[in-house]
Order: C-alpha cells, then structure tokens, then sequence
C-alpha cells in the first residue's frame, strides 16, 4: 500500500535536475552578475545616445527639397539638395560576415571625388558601372541617398533606421540584463545547505517572460518610434509579465498537489 502510494505521488513529468554544488552555484551567480551588468551598462549608453538620434530622424522626415526653399534652412543644409555625379568606381569590402559596399562618385565643378557607403547592394549598387550619371541626395553636407533613373538607394548613415534599431536594442538589453542580475541573486541564495533542486519550471517560466518582454519592447520600437511609448509599453508588458511569473512559480508542483491529494 505504501509503494502505491508513492508511485501515485510521484511527479508526471522527468525528475527535476539535482541541486547544483556550491561551488557551480557560486560560478553561475557571477556569471549572470558579470554577463548582466555589461548588458546594464550597454543598455545606459544607448540610452543616453537615443534622444539625439531620434531627434534627428525626426528632422530628416521633415526636411523638404533645397529648391523649394531658400534663406537660413537652404544655407545650413536643413533641407535636402541635390546634385549629379559621376560613377568613378564601386567596391565591396568585407566586413564580418556580410560586405560594405562602397561607391566613389565625382560632383565635378572642380570639386573632389567622395566615397558613399550604400546600405545593401540594392537596387542601385549592383547596376552601377564606371561612367554612369547618379543624382546624390545630401542632408546637413552628408550623402543620404544615391539615385539613378528611377531607382533609390539610401546611404548607410542616412538618419532614421540606426535609430530605430538601437530603439529597439536598449530595453531589450535592459530586460535581458535586468534578468541576468535578478537570475546571479537568485542562484546566490541557493549556497545554503540542503537547497532544494531547480525545478524546470523556475527555469522555463523566466525564460519565456523575458523574451516575450523582448517581443513587446522590439514591436513597440517599430510600431511606434518614440522612447517615452516604448518604455512605457515595455513597463507596462513586464509588469503583466512579471505577475503573471510569479502566480505561476508560486503554483505548488504537480507531485506534491498530487501527494498531498494522495494523504488526505
């Protein structure tokens, strides 16, 4: 009779890993600790950096055609001008995994040749050849945009989408990081002797929160491009994770409700 009932007591799922030594828990918390606070810091500087570069995404949306200006906006280069060039050469240099492609073009009127970075290689880098007539598109002296007949390429330091994606970077590392720092004092907590083992759920639960946190913080960066939105979408969406984490964890395990049921 006892054996039956320890056989019904017994977990429905595998047996949770067993408790890990003090010395592996000590490793583990400052891991997480080192790993969490470099993502901390990363996330501070962009951060600090955001406010500039979305400021001045905004004001490159709203930058209109040199020529249908005039006055201080045309003299400070708030506005978009144009002017023809020449194709002189074009290169693709590589750079970790993927290429930097590269074209040097000649404005003329006596004026030196400049290098212009594309961003992909299409649809203009991979057309051009030596010879060929572009129009460059500048915005406060620098080149945002290579155009040749009806086709557009946007230069790799054209304002808008590096901001975006750091947007979109930030409180995903500070999620992450946040996560990594609470994850080294939780492991820190279990030194003492006779811990109990880690069951799987205080793992996977952690886990599937933080990147569904990530997914709300990443869509409201692209769906919405303000920083005071995205925190407040982030907050809001790791608040109502974080409850429903801990309503989860708090949850007795499957086999004790189970043993307990058993007993009575």
């Amino acid at each position: 009779m006892t054996r039956d009932r320890e056989a019904y007591a017994a977990p429905s799922w595998p047996a949770p890993p067993a408790s890990a030594g003090p010395r592996g828990v000590v490793v583990a918390a400052v891991v997480a600790a080192v790993v969490g606070s470099v993502m901390l810091l990363a996330a501070a500087v962009l951060f600090a950096l955001l406010p500039g570069q979305l400021s001045e995404a905004r004001d490159f949306r709203a930058a209109r055609p040199c020529a249908e200006l005039g006055g201080s906006a045309a003299e400070n280069g708030d506005c978009l001008a144009e002017r023809p060039a020449t194709v002189l050469a074009t290169e693709a240099r590589r750079q970790g995994k993927g290429h930097a492609r590269w074209v040097t073009l000649d404005p003329g009127r006596d004026s030196e040749p400049f290098r212009v970075r594309l961003r992909g290689e299409r649809p203009v880098w991979e057309t051009l050849a030596p010879g060929d007539r572009v129009t460059v598109s500048s915005w406060r002296g620098e080149p945002v945009q290579v155009v040749a007949g009806d086709a557009r390429q946007d230069a790799i330091d054209r304002p808008g989408p590096g901001a975006i994606v750091r947007l979109a970077v930030a409180p995903a590392l500070l999620i992450v990081g946040g996560a990594f720092v609470r994850s080294a004092f939780w492991w820190n907590g279990r030194r003492a002797p006779g811990a109990p083992a880690v069951r799987a759920v205080q793992v996977t639960v952690p886990m599937a929160a933080t990147a569904s946190a990530v997914g709300i913080a990443v869509t409201a960066a692209f769906t919405v491009e303000s920083l005071p939105l995205v925190l407040l979408a982030t907050a809001a969406g790791c608040a109502a994770l974080w409850t429903a984490s801990v309503w989860l964890l708090r949850r007795p395990a499957r086999g004790t409700a189970r043993g307990a049921g058993s007993a009575a």
